[in-house]
């Protein structure tokens, strides 16, 4: 499958292993996912308190939003992170890991005081672009 866009490492910046500083998307159709969380179909939380699990659900449901826009996590080329306490990044690292492997896409993670619900733990927003 080719890929619908280029990883730049420019240099005089870290390369990540994580993720890319710079995403170059080709043309394409964009695909803008809201901020999911770690909800199910009916709106319950999914594993209060477990910022791991929380983050593999919250993944899940981009990766649904993606599809039904005719879209992969291949398409995937920024994450926006939210995150209520930034002292557990690791967890949210390990469990990103899990689902999207190694890809490096354009990422970003802010700590903030509280999501919409107090037993979230985490937040993910998606943009990816579709080949033509």
């Amino acid at each position: 499958m080719a890929s619908n866009h280029d990883i730049i490492d420019p240099p005089g910046l870290y390369r990540s292993r994580a993720y890319a500083h710079v995403v170059a998307a080709k043309p394409g159709r964009m695909v803008f996912v809201a901020g999911q969380v770690s909800e199910d179909e009916e709106g319950k939380i999914v594993a209060a308190g477990d910022l791991h699990a929380q983050t593999q659900r919250a993944l899940r449901n981009v990766e649904r939003a993606l599809n039904a826009a005719g879209a992969t996590f291949d398409d995937l080329v920024k994450t926006t992170w939210f995150l209520t306490d930034m002292r557990r990044i690791d967890e949210m690292r390990a469990a990103r890991v899990d689902i999207l492997g190694n890809r490096r896409v354009a990422s970003t993670t802010v700590q903030v005081i509280a999501l919409y619900r107090p037993e979230l733990l985490v937040e993910v927003e998606a943009i990816a672009v579709v080949p033509l």
